[in-house]
C-alpha cells in the first residue's frame, strides 16, 4: 500500500496476474464477528474479495465496494471459484468512498480493513458508513498504525492517512453507539530483507443501539 493510492495505480496493481493480497480473509474481520449472528454486511474497500467471500461463506448476504473495477473483476472471479452459492450472496459494486452514500441504516454489518483515505474526506466517508449501520448493528473499521512509518514495512507514506480509534469515536452519533473493541494490537510481518518486524494495527468496533 504504498505510492500513489488513486484508481489508476490500484487498477494497473490488480490487472497483473499475481494476486495483490492473500486469499485469506483480514485477522481482525474474522475474530471480531465471529460471535455475530450473520445478515446483510457492507464490505467498503473489499479489493480483491477475500473478505466478502469469507462473510458469504459464513452466512452472510455481502454488498462489496471499491472504486478499482480490476479489483472488483478478479473478486467476482475468486468468488465464482467458490461455487454459485457463494457467488450468489455477494453483490459486487464500484463506488469511490470518498463520497459513496450506502443510505441510512441498511446493514448489520459494515467492515473498512485498511482503507487510509486523507483527513479532508475521512471523517465524512467514515460517518456515512457508520450511518449504514442498522440498530444493533456493528461497524468495524481496521487500519495500520501510524508508528508503522518507523519500520522497514510498506506503507503509505502520508501520515495524514492514518487514524486512531479515538478519533473514529468521534464520527459516531452520541449516546447511540456501544465502542466494543478499540486497541492497537501487535502483530509480526516479514520486511523486504525477510526480517521479522513488529506492526501494529488500529481495531475499532462498536456497535449500535437497538
Amino acid at each position: 500500500m504504498a505510492g500513489d493510492l488513486g484508481e489508476e495505480f490500484w487498477n494497473e496493481r490488480y490487472s497483473g496476474q499475481a494476486r495483490v493480497w492473500s486469499d485469506s480473509p483480514n485477522r481482525y474481520l474474522v475474530s471480531e464477528t465471529a460471535e455475530l449472528t450473520p445478515g446483510r454486511a457492507l464490505d467498503a474497500g473489499s479489493g480483491e474479495g477475500a473478505d466478502a467471500i469469507w462473510l458469504a461463506e459464513h452466512g452472510w448476504l455481502v454488498t462489496a465496494v471499491d472504486f478499482a473495477s480490476a479489483a472488483l473483476q478478479r473478486a467476482a472471479e475468486h468468488a465464482r471459484e467458490r461455487g454459485p452459492a457463494v457467488a450468489a450472496r455477494i453483490t459486487w459494486a464500484r463506488h469511490d468512498l470518498t463520497d459513496f452514500d450506502p443510505g441510512p441504516l441498511g446493514y448489520d454489518l459494515v467492515t473498512a480493513q485498511y482503507v487510509h483515505l486523507p483527513s479532508a474526506v475521512r471523517p465524512a466517508a467514515f460517518g456515512r458508513l457508520a450511518a449504514a449501520v442498522a440498530p444493533g448493528g456493528t461497524l468495524l473499521i481496521v487500519g495500520h498504525h501510524v508508528s508503522d512509518l518507523q519500520t522497514t514495512i510498506p506503507r503509505p507514506q502520508d501520515p495524514d492517512r492514518y487514524f486512531t480509534g479515538d478519533e473514529l469515536v468521534t464520527v459516531l452519533e452520541p449516546g447511540e453507539w456501544q465502542v466494543v473493541t478499540n486497541s492497537v494490537p501487535e502483530r509480526f510481518s516479514t520486511d523486504s530483507d525477510g526480517r521479522p518486524v513488529g506492526v501494529h494495527d488500529v481495531v475499532f468496533r462498536a456497535r449500535r443501539g437497538g
